[in-house]
């Protein structure tokens, strides 16, 4: 497939680097320009394009920004044929984004993003760590093999990124409907916390908004218990605690 990853920090270049490995032509783009994008990024044949050309005959388009810049792309992204997949990968903290109303008072991470655009997006990739998703990336079919949920209101859209989550080493779970992925959202049971295919549906049906919300907001404090340097495992496994 023709794919542009939009973002190159690490969850974008990761993307880069693995849907380009598995064999798609992949475009990377930051809007401070072509020479932005890390050369890691492009380590496995994906290539640097200007952020006007980047959304151009594509099948799909991964966004991988800053919850609070996706509403900078809406002229961009008025020029995107309805059949091009968008993938949101984006997460909504306060402490980074700043409180953003219409979040805090109820409306879904992605429901916000997809209305920004004025377009359907798919949302992916957003719970699982970029270390994770860097060093975790397994064959299909291998035990124990990560899961990765997916949401969108497009069966078929959903499908395709189903698809590209599984190219880049994790099992697809069909997370259902767009209003749904909240439960995908920080900090739920499944979020960020390295479950199986069978582990994730219980999780997903497991998320309270109020709760995860809380559990969000203290992660600066929970991160701060954990040591200097505290490894992956350390984080995945504050997560999984948070919800016993």
């Amino acid at each position: 497939m023709k794919i542009t990853v939009i973002g190159a920090g690490a969850i974008g270049g990761n993307l880069a680097r693995k849907l380009s490995a598995a064999g798609h032509e992949v475009q990377v783009a930051d809007a401070r320009g072509p020479e932005a994008v890390p050369a890691e990024a492009l380590e496995s044949g994906a290539r640097a394009v200007a952020l006007d050309a980047a959304v151009r005959d594509r099948d799909v388009i991964v966004l991988s920004i800053p919850f609070d810049r996706v509403q900078e792309l809406a002229d961009l992204f008025a020029s995107v044929p309805s059949e091009t997949v968008v993938i949101d990968t984006s997460n909504y903290y306060p402490h980074l984004n700043g409180r953003i109303e219409a979040v805090e008072n109820g409306q879904v991470e992605s429901v916000r993003n997809a209305e920004l655009l004025g377009r359907p997006v798919v949302k992916a990739w957003n719970a699982a760590l970029a270390e994770t998703q860097r060093t975790k990336g397994v064959p299909a079919g291998t035990p124990g093999r990560i899961a990765i949920p997916v949401a969108a209101d497009s069966e078929q859209a959903r499908r395709v990124a189903m698809q590209l989550v599984d190219d880049t080493g994790f099992d697809p779970y069909d997370a259902g409907v767009l209003a749904d992925s909240w439960r995908q959202q920080p900090m739920g049971p499944a979020y960020c916390t390295e479950l199986t295919l069978e582990e994730m549906g219980p999780a997903l049906a497991a998320a309270d908004r109020d709760k995860d919300a809380r559990v969000r907001d203290s992660m600066l404090e929970r991160f701060a218990a954990l040591s200097d340097a505290p490894t992956l495992e350390d984080v995945v496994e504050m997560n999984r605690a948070a919800h016993r």
